[in-house]
């Protein structure tokens, strides 16, 4: 089956890439039900982390984060002590605050990679305006969580109509590096990966440890 004649692979490109962190914060945490606890928590780190292993321009934001939303983790926090940290008073779509609106064109890129909480509305409200702004925009699925996987799933499906690109946090990483000789490649996302895809983390240490020490027994290679 052919492409659509008007089908256009939009390519991440690191060079022209800028990070969301948008809304994961303490509070908000118990909203998510389409993913578990321990699970969304490594989901909203390891996207957070993308920033730093690619060395993207990254904009943190809260909502009302001094009522029982809560400020954002101090592992997202700590990670990037030196990005923008809008805390928006009481607009629920960060677009609408102009601070938040500054940050994000202070960064001169024009594509998005944004992931928040919840998928509905905090995802959701961004992705559309920015879209709507001339951006080129990526949801990370895995770190936009919502109160039901039918509310993920139609949110999800309203930003694709838009023209939102709705992906996993390990499309975006293979997309930004592209090819595993380039910086960042092998040498930096391996590490990434131990930490956050624990299944790619352990392909690569069976792969390190049957190299460093391993035998073929009688009958493997068959």
């Amino acid at each position: 089956m052919s492409a659509k004649p008007d089908y256009k692979f939009e390519r991440i490109d690191k060079d022209d890439a800028a990070l969301l962190v948008v809304d994961h914060q303490i509070g908000l945490f118990q909203l998510v039900r389409d993913y578990e606890p321990e699970q969304y928590r490594n989901n909203i780190l390891a996207h957070a982390a993308i920033g730093k292993v690619f060395n993207l321009p990254t904009v943190l934001t809260t909502s009302a984060e001094a009522g029982p939303n809560g400020p954002l983790p101090k592992e997202i926090i700590d990670m990037h002590p030196n990005a923008p940290l809008i805390k928006r008073n009481g607009e629920v779509d960060a677009w609408d605050n102009e601070d938040f609106r500054k940050a994000v064109r202070a960064t001169g890129k024009k594509q998005i990679i944004m992931g928040g909480i919840t998928t509905d509305v905090c995802t959701t409200f961004l992705a559309l305006s920015l879209v709507q702004e001339g951006f080129t925009v990526f949801a990370n699925a895995e770190a936009s969580g919502a109160l039901s996987q039918r509310i993920a799933d139609d949110a999800n499906d309203r930003m694709r109509a838009a023209g939102v690109h709705v992906l996993s946090s390990f499309a975006v990483v293979c997309d930004l590096m592209r090819d595993w000789r380039n910086t960042p490649g092998s040498k930096e996302l391996l590490p990434y990966f131990d930490k956050y895809l624990a299944v790619y983390g352990y392909l690569a240490r069976g792969h390190a440890a049957a190299v460093d020490r391993g035998v073929i027994l009688p009958g493997e290679s068959e």
